[in-house]
């Protein structure tokens, strides 16, 4: 079901209207019809902090009820738009994840986001809520982690400083954040113990609409 384009008059939006008791409105022919309106549930952090390892163990721990998706997969061109802000990107992203949940199985995203690059979308009506959960890492590690990086992923002194001014950003205003994102050192924790973390913070959102909470 593709949420953007009316079911009865086939006209498309790239602004859904979403009304209460999760009704999707054409704003062409005023039809109104049903969707699933789930949580999304971002696993979010600066580059180095854990998110890729621990999504491949979240793959299989959450398989029976989420579906994990990393961002990175579609970092490429056409969608990596100029503006800074990456509003074509993420769009893009909050759109497949309201298709897959139309299978009554809500999204884990993976990737780097703080609540102002998607709060203010279009799309994002299409959610009952968008929860953050944002691994953190002492600036000495990270910049360890970086720099032991692949040179593909190019991460040189500046760009390495630049993340770690990002990183402290995120750690001073999270709280404050609309919403707010949940906090998750990695600093000491291995991988399998962060993947755990990140795991029970998943099941222990209220997911309306879904199957029962896995034991």
């Amino acid at each position: 079901m593709n949420l953007l384009v009316c079911e009865r008059c086939g006209e498309r939006t790239d602004h859904p209207q979403v009304e209460s008791g999760a009704f999707v409105r054409c704003v062409h022919c005023g039809h109104r019809w049903p969707f699933q309106r789930l949580p999304l549930l971002c696993v979010t952090g600066p580059s180095g902090t854990g998110k890729s390892a621990v999504a491949r163990l979240l793959v299989d721990s959450l398989a029976d009820r989420f579906v994990v998706l990393e961002q990175d997969v579609l970092w490429q061109a056409g969608l990596r738009d100029d503006g800074g802000d990456h509003r074509v990107f993420r769009s893009a992203w909050l759109r497949m994840a309201a298709m897959v949940h139309q299978s009554g199985r809500p999204v884990v995203l993976v990737g780097t986001v703080v609540p102002q690059e998607l709060e203010p979308l279009p799309e994002r009506p299409l959610f009952e809520r968008i929860d953050y959960l944002c691994l953190t890492c002492d600036p000495a590690v990270l910049a360890e982690r970086l720099r032991a990086r692949p040179a593909w992923r190019e991460w040189d002194e500046p760009r390495i400083a630049e993340m770690l001014d990002y990183a402290a950003w995120i750690c001073e205003n999270a709280a404050q954040f609309e919403p707010p994102m949940t906090l998750l050192d990695t600093t000491q924790a291995p991988v399998d113990e962060t993947a755990a973390a990140v795991r029970e913070w998943v099941v222990g959102q209220p997911v309306s609409g879904a199957r029962p909470p896995l034991p």
